[in-house]
């Protein structure tokens, strides 16, 4: 049953990503929960947040914990990224900035088609997608949680698609002959390793602020 309204906490929620596209996925996979979404600018923070981590799991905690001491604020965070077979795991926790800085999607990419070009299929890969939540005034006290995904499948040899963004028009997942970039956000969300670990994250924070789960 659904807890009584007088019982729902309403959280305001900063959302640590300067990635548009991903702020915008992030955003949408919280839909019907009672949480009010910040950017990062709103909160005044216009710089970047240090993320040298040698994990995603790493990574996403230092962007929470950075948020929260500098804000008082609950926050979410993601870091996640694409990890390729034949380069042994590669590019990994350096996804975003792959091909250097300052960072760019399509030179990322062009960078992985070259260094996949004498690899035949199956050019196996996987995303991989860690979340992480900190709350510095729950209601029972300060809270920090992570939540996983990851999501498999394989690597064309040409972008295909318009949607998306980072390695979406290179990546197949696994039972479907679209890339990322062709399926559209919401099939897209229920295959990804961003939704996935979001979809374990609602049903926590479902019960952590004292509503039913809607899901997704």
């Amino acid at each position: 049953m659904p807890a009584h309204s007088d019982d729902v906490r309403r959280l305001e929620l900063v959302l640590a990503s300067r990635n548009d596209g991903k702020v915008r996925e992030l955003a949408r996979l919280l839909e019907g929960l009672p949480v009010v979404v910040r950017s990062l600018g709103e909160v005044g923070i216009t710089d970047d947040l240090r993320e040298d981590g040698e994990t995603f799991a790493a990574n996403a905690l230092q962007k929470v914990d950075q948020v929260v001491a500098r804000t008082g604020r609950a926050c979410l965070a993601d870091d996640s990224g694409l990890e390729v077979s034949a380069l042994g795991g590669a590019p990994g926790v350096f996804s975003a900035r792959f091909a250097g800085e300052p960072r760019d999607d399509g030179r990322n990419n062009r960078k992985l088609l070259a260094a996949l070009a004498s690899v035949v299929e199956p050019r196996r890969a996987r995303f991989r997608c860690t979340v992480a939540f900190a709350d510095p005034e729950g209601p029972l006290g300060a809270r920090r949680e992570v939540f996983e995904g990851a999501c498999e499948g394989r690597i064309l040899t040409a972008p295909r698609g318009s949607s998306g963004f980072g390695y979406d028009p290179l990546f197949v997942p696994d039972g479907h002959d679209e890339t990322f970039a062709e399926l559209g956000p919401e099939p897209k969300d229920r295959v990804s390793h961003r939704g996935r670990a979001m979809r374990a994250f609602r049903d926590w924070l479902a019960g952590y602020l004292g509503v039913a789960s809607l899901g997704r």
